[in-house]
């Protein structure tokens, strides 16, 4: 996938100096969480996930229970776990785009029939429910959404995610529900666990993009359908049998300091929010969807441009990056850019790198 083979990571952190295409809050060094493992038995965890850590998060979760709590290798490995254990080949499915690549390419893989709910720009990267319900097919099997989503950092209302859940159950179709952004909304009440709402609802979540802690790899699923949770515990096993032992001790023992990790992550996305909406108030040469959750705004380009000049001279002129569309299956003249990764004088440099590199690269 383009997005893993043109990551940051792959291309080289020292050959960036302005990282505007990540997609998650500024990473913690080990250090900032006063962990201590020391003691920590080195030996197989249990198959579910560590019972504390699942007891924690589902603390949280009005009407959810430990039980309901899946402990998975990071959202990927939740979404991979869940499309494998419940999908064949003659099944349909139903998936928001643009979105995550395993949300498409596994399904690819099985051979699944995709239909893509398309989100627009003029309608506000917001879905089209009289669409949604004529797609449904007798072998439709699930509907994939995320919300707040990736890359336009749009929520659903509760009304909206209401209706995916009435589709649902009237149907009888599994609904995929990716939270990830659910800790960080911007300016709003986070919506409810959809997994707490329907047997039906399935959702997922990890540590990776509102927690700054992606290098341990700690994700989980939530649902409360007893016989689903048996097959996706079965599916896990047989991919993975269980979790690191060491990125759970570490995942349960900051989940422990939840709230001040939070507080400073919501302090500093609010200086970098600041930023990003002077700047998209200023810059004419883009169009925006204002975002209202997460870390992430997709603008679109409203001028004639070179779009391989736009980002080659970004790129290596100036040593900024964003996520440029292709990486979404979109037009170029989107990209997604991160607020919540670089420092304010990084984004504030980005900024001003990329309405440089707009105006050089206009036609």
């Amino acid at each position: 996938m383009p997005i893993e083979i043109e990551s940051p990571e792959q291309m080289g952190y020292d050959t960036i100096k302005c990282n505007l295409t990540e997609s998650s809050v500024r990473d913690f060094h080990f250090s900032d969480l006063n962990i201590n493992i020391n003691d920590l038995m080195i030996c197989y965890g249990d198959h579910v996930g560590n019972p504390a850590l699942r007891n924690l998060i589902a603390k949280e979760k009005e009407g959810i229970e430990k039980e309901d709590i899946l402990l998975t290798i990071g959202a990927a490995g939740a979404l991979f776990i869940l499309q494998t254990a419940i999908l064949s080949s003659s099944d349909h499915i139903i998936v928001m785009r643009p979105n995550y690549g395993t949300n498409i390419e596994t399904p690819k893989a099985i051979g699944c029939e995709i239909t893509f709910i398309d989100l627009c720009f003029d309608r506000g990267f917001k879905p089209n429910f009289d669409e949604i319900k004529a797609k449904i097919k007798p072998n439709t099997k699930l509907i994939s959404i995320t919300t707040p989503h990736n890359p336009t950092g749009v929520s659903l209302s509760i009304e909206e995610l209401q209706f995916f859940i009435q589709l649902a159950e009237q149907h009888q179709i599994h609904l995929l529900v990716d939270e990830t952004y659910s800790e960080i909304p911007i300016g709003k009440t986070p919506l409810p666990v959809a997994a707490s709402l329907s047997k039906w609802a399935i959702s997922i979540c990890s540590l990776s993009k509102s927690y700054g802690l992606p290098g341990i790899r700690l994700g989980w699923l939530i649902n409360k359908d007893k016989g689903l949770m048996e097959k996706l515990l079965a599916g896990k096993e047989q991919i993975y049998i269980c979790n690191s032992i060491v990125d759970e001790e570490i995942a349960y023992q900051a989940m422990c300091k939840k709230d001040s990790i939070l507080s400073l992550v919501r302090k500093n996305l609010e200086i970098n929010f600041a930023i990003l909406n002077k700047w998209m108030l200023e810059e004419k040469n883009l169009q925006f969807v204002m975002p209202d959750g997460g870390v992430v705004v997709f603008p679109k380009m409203n001028m004639d441009i070179d779009e391989n000049k736009f980002y080659e001279v970004l790129n290596k002129k100036y040593a900024t990056y964003v996520g440029p569309g292709h990486w979404f299956e979109m037009d170029r003249k989107f990209f997604r850019l991160g607020f919540g990764w670089p420092t304010a004088p990084e984004l504030q440099e980005g900024l001003e790198n990329i309405s440089k590199a707009l105006e050089e690269a206009r036609i």
